[in-house]
């Protein structure tokens, strides 16, 4: 009769925009084992495995709270722009399982490959920047919903100029940082070089429903792109009436100056 599996501890996690992995490979393979693989960070240690992506996102293998915490604070001391709300998703797993498989956030992996375990990473790591994504286009969506109401009832949005070029510059940097990393929730690189291990990144990504998810955050970018649009629109509109009545009060100014010619 076989031992009982040990059921380990598994979190993934977003904490910053980017991470400096170059800096990162330099000091850890000082005092850990290390690989570079694809611009991605893996650290081996007895049966605990860290995988860092540049895209600042990390997912831990059998790791203790204290070791997270530790390897957490080197991360955001190499990252750029640390999130306000940190992402993170727990998962359990164990090893030595007749086959690979993710069932109710449980993992069943059939070898301690190290590579194996990378290659699931990647589609958590993706799924945890995918929700980053998510989190920051709902906050910006549920922060700006007024203004296509207040459009509806009024016929004009009750903002300054300064304060909608504010919202329409939050609208674009929103916008802008999810469309220039959005080929990070694409087939990873790594896949092309490894194909046999593809089937393990795709059991994460299809658990994790990465490829829908990005459709749907696809459409929340269409809702922010609208905002942006409306709002450009108000602007414009404004500008134009500015300049109308800066006109009307030139052609009334010269009509008077040329009442009072004639009076004199």
């Amino acid at each position: 009769m076989s031992e009982p599996q040990t059921v380990k501890r598994c979190v993934a996690y977003c904490l910053a925009q980017n991470f400096d992995i170059s800096a990162l490979a330099k000091i850890l393979s000082e005092t850990n084992l290390i690989r570079i693989i694809k611009g991605a960070l893996l650290i081996e240690d007895d049966e605990s495995w860290s995988v860092i992506f540049a895209y600042g996102a990390v997912v831990h293998w059998n790791i203790s709270s204290e070791q997270q915490h530790k390897l957490h604070d080197l991360l955001l001391d190499h990252d750029e722009n640390p999130l306000k709300v940190v992402e993170e998703d727990h998962f359990t797993f164990t090893l030595d399982c007749p086959q690979t498989r993710i069932v109710e956030d449980h993992i069943e992996i059939e070898s301690s490959d190290p590579i194996l375990l990378f290659s699931l990473s990647q589609g958590m790591a993706q799924s945890i920047k995918l929700a980053s994504f998510e989190t920051n286009a709902i906050t910006t969506i549920n922060n700006t919903s007024y203004i296509p109401k207040s459009l509806a009832q009024n016929g004009k949005i009750k903002l300054s100029r300064q304060e909608i070029a504010k919202i329409r510059g939050q609208l674009f940097l929103t916008k802008s940082d999810i469309i220039l990393n959005y080929d990070l929730l694409d087939k990873p690189d790594f896949f092309w070089e490894y194909p046999e291990y593809e089937e393990f990144y795709t059991i994460a990504a299809k658990y994790l429903e990465v490829a829908p998810r990005t459709e749907v955050l696809s459409k929340k970018l269409e809702t922010i792109h609208e905002l942006f649009e409306m709002l450009a629109d108000e602007q414009k509109h404004r500008h134009s009436s500015i300049l109308e009545w800066i006109i009307i009060g030139l052609i009334a100014f010269e009509i008077g100056m040329t009442i009072v010619e004639k009076a004199l």
